[in-house]
This record gives C-alpha cells, structure tokens and sequence, in this order.
C-alpha cells in the first residue's frame, strides 16, 4: 500500500490549519449544567467545561480522532499511544491507544463560549509505538489543531482532518528483541513530563499521559537509571533491569522534597540584522545528540524573548545541555569554536560549587543564520528524485561551505565541501551519497568557513538548527 501523498503533505509539509464550519447549540444537560471539575457528575458522555462567563458547566464533548500509520506504507499501527498536549507541553485530556485499524480517539478540555460552543483551543499530538520512532522529534514538528474548527455531530464535537494522522517511521534492525518500561509519576503535577531511562552512552524516552502514567517503548536489554524532567517537579530517579523483549511493569518515579534550581546566564547577539531576540532551552544531556546539537527538551524549560540576560527558574536536578537560538528564530549560535561563547555548554544542576543557583559564566554568542531556500524553509518538505538540489543564501564573507544531511535517527550519512561562490545571491549543491531511503525524513545543515590564505579554518555562520528537514517519496 502507497502512502496517499496529499494526505502527506496535509500532514507534514503543511503548517496551514484545516478549517471547517460550526453548527450552534447549547450545552446538553439539564438545568443550568453548572458542574464541579473535581467531580463533575455530568450526564452520559458529557464533560466539565469552563465556560465563557467564568463558570464550570457539562457541555458535549470535544474529541479528535484519526489514524496512527506506517509511514513508508500507510499500513496501521495497532497498540500506538496517542496523547494531545498544549501549547506549554503539558499532557491534557484522555490518552488513546490504536485499535487493530490504527483509530484512536481522545477527548480534549476546551472552553466554551455563551452557547456552548468549543473556542480556540491549541494543541498538538504526541505518539509512541512499539517498533518506531516517536514523534514529535526535532527535525519532525507536531503541527497545531485548533478546537475552534471542531464539528458538530450527534456525540458531540468532532476534529478529524489530515493533521489527525500520524505517520510513524520504523525502527531499523530486530525490534523483537528489544523491551518496554512502564509505570506511574507520583508526583504534582504528574502530566507531561519527559521520562528517560538512561544506560551506558544510550538514553531512551517517553512522555507521561494526563493520568502521569508513562511507557518508554523499544528499550534494548540492560539496566538503566529512570527519572522524569518537568519545570517544577524534582522526582527520585529508580533503577530498572529489562531483560530481552521484557515489559517492565509498575515503576514508580516518586515526588522527592529536593529544591529546584535556578539556571542563569546572558547571550550576547552579533552581525544579525535579522533578528533581535532567541531563545534558550535546556535539553537532558543523555538525550543529546552531538553531531546534529538535538536533545529532548522538558516541558517549561525553555525562556523565550531573550536578548541578553536570561534565566530558567524551577529546573530539577540533572545534567542538560544549554542550547540557544535553537528554534527558529533566523539566528544560531556563533558555530566558531576558536573563541570564548561559542562552545556547547553542559550543566549540572545543582552545581557542585553554588549549589541550587546555577550561573552560566560564559556568554552565548548568537550571530544570524544562512537562510535556508529549499528544500524545507517552513517545514518538512517533499523531495521526489535520489539526488535532491540543496540551496540556501551566499555568505559573502566566506571562503567555503560544509554541508552535512542526517536521518532523522541523527546519523550523518553524506558531507562535503564547497569553495566560496561570488556573484550569487543562493549557492547550489546536489545531494551525492548513499540512496536515500523512501518514506524516511532527512535534513540538510550548512556552515559557511574562512580560512586566509589557506590557514586555519573557522566557522562563521550556519543554517538554522530544525530548518533544511525533507522526506524521499516517488509518486
């Protein structure tokens, strides 16, 4: 089965949102509906809302339903735990789990206006299955649903379009072997957080549903150390041994009454016209890929709007990974490594010496980004032949270019080097390495270099971190 590619490209390549009329009605219980959200007691299949007037009142149900797929062929992928999250990543709602077609269905918490009619709500979805990668990842951006476009029906209020389905990309080698880790957060707040489980050089993660419940698929044999990261909650990390194809069951991670930490520092923005202020986040250092500069990144700790002095209040315990300009924001970090500020910077919290105020002493150079022309500028792209065309703006300073593409698995799988172009407003280069893989999500980095008179080399500028992302699909 071929996967239908506008179904693609509704579903990643897109960032546009799917629109669809609203017929109008009134909350469907008896009396004036009010209900108390800790103990609702509503009728049938209705839930607690908050409505327009500050009240708490029944009302129909918002749910999204759709598809967890296979991306190379579309085929369904049963057991897929399925879970919609804010805009601050905080897990909301009812988690799903894919039936033998691949269906799930999950209701949303969405407030209402006077009529009971669902308003603007936005999240996006987060899926793990057993034998693929999850998604979101960093190169793989979850697009936003909006409950306001919702549609009424005989149960309720319905959002089911192209950005409902999910396409999954399998794991390589035999996942048979590999285990499953499950267990409950029992802490405040519960919902949300990044679990890892760590072991020798490898980490692997999961995320806990509304209930604090978790599960971290495709855990190769051995023990690990498992802990959950959230702005705000500082959990006691447990150990775990999984044995060949094992499903570890009932663990535990539980509140610990250690005081959070705060992280601090300052970045300092040079040479970029086109942009005036980034952002910094902190990803779990056993998560962090060096060769691309990815790692996961818990929810709330992250600071936005950051021109110079910044700090991350509420940060638990462990070792991150400082990353700025890592969004899109047309700037990077200063890629030249011969001077102070441009390092990547590792942390732990709490630090050995100032203990819960973490101070980064080293500034962040941040300096603008190569633009990226295509493919990929806005989002995943499609690229239909073996040997795509990368372009992207000319740095006119430059000497020369690198340019590197990774899977999305981050493995570097071609690079090469450009001598400095003049006269030229975008550089070209076509794609020379091993055969790309059908259905499989690639992106393509650059770095613009000096090096006088053939001397030492130093990077000057690069494209931004989660811009230059396509997938190989024939028509």
């Amino acid at each position: 089965m071929r996967v239908n590619l506008m179904l693609l490209f509704g579903l990643l390549a897109s960032f546009a949102i799917v629109t669809a009329g609203c017929n109008r009605r009134p909350p469907q219980s008896e009396d004036d509906g009010t209900c108390d959200p800790l103990d609702p007691d509503c009728e049938g299949a209705e839930v607690c809302e908050l409505f327009f007037d500050g009240e708490t009142r029944c009302a129909s149900p918002v749910t999204i339903a759709g598809l967890v797929i296979a991306l190379l062929d579309g085929t369904p992928i049963e057991g897929a735990l399925v879970q919609a999250v804010d805009i601050n990543g905080a897990a909301v709602g009812t988690s799903g789990v894919t039936d033998a077609e691949g269906r799930y269905t999950i209701v949303v918490p969405v407030p209402r206006d006077e009529e009971g009619n669902p308003t603007t709500a936005v999240f996006t979805l987060r899926v793990q299955a057993f034998g693929f990668q999850e998604f979101p990842t960093a190169i793989r951006p979850a697009l936003p649903i909006d409950a306001a476009e919702s549609v009424e029906n005989e149960d309720g209020w319905l959002i089911e379009n192209t950005l409902t389905t999910v396409a999954l990309i399998a794991l390589p080698g035999d996942v048979t072997l590999l285990g499953t880790i499950t267990g409950a957060i029992n802490a405040e707040p519960n919902a949300g957080l990044l679990v890892v489980a760590e072991g020798g050089d490898a980490a692997y993660v999961g995320f806990s549903d509304s209930e604090g419940v978790f599960t971290i698929f495709n855990v190769p044999t051995g023990v690990y150390t498992v802990d959950g990261y959230a702005a705000g909650v500082q959990l006691d990390a447990t150990n775990v041994d999984v044995g060949v194809g094992e499903v570890v069951t009932d663990v535990t991670l539980s509140e610990s009454g250690t005081a959070l930490s705060t992280v601090s520092g300052n970045v300092q923005i040079v040479n970029a016209p086109g942009g005036s202020v980034t952002s910094v986040v902190l990803a779990v250092e056993s998560t962090f890929e060096e060769a691309t500069a990815r790692g996961q990144v818990p929810p709330g700790l992250r600071v936005g709007n950051v021109s110079g002095a910044f700090v991350i209040p509420d940060v638990p315990d462990g070792r991150y990974v400082v990353l700025a300009a890592f969004e899109n924001d047309n700037l990077v970090r200063d890629p030249d490594e011969n001077i102070s500020g441009t390092q990547i910077v590792h942390i732990q919290v709490p630090d050995p010496t100032t203990g819960n105020a973490v101070t980064i002493t080293d500034g962040f150079k941040i300096t603008e980004a190569l633009a990226v022309v295509a493919p990929g500028t806005d989002g995943p792209e499609q690229v239909t032949t073996l040997t795509p065309t990368f372009e992207w703006a000319d740095d006119s300073s430059e000497d020369g270019y690198t340019i590197r593409v990774y899977d999305a698995f981050g493995t570097e799988l071609w690079n090469d080097e450009i001598a400095g172009v003049s006269g030229s407003e975008t550089v070209t280069h076509t794609y020379a390495g091993p055969a790309l893989e059908p259905g499989m999500f690639y992106q393509f980095r650059v770095w613009s270099f000096r090096a006088p008179g053939g001397g030492d080399r130093s990077n000057i500028s690069a494209t931004e971190d989660l811009k230059g992302v396509f997938f190989f699909l024939v028509p």
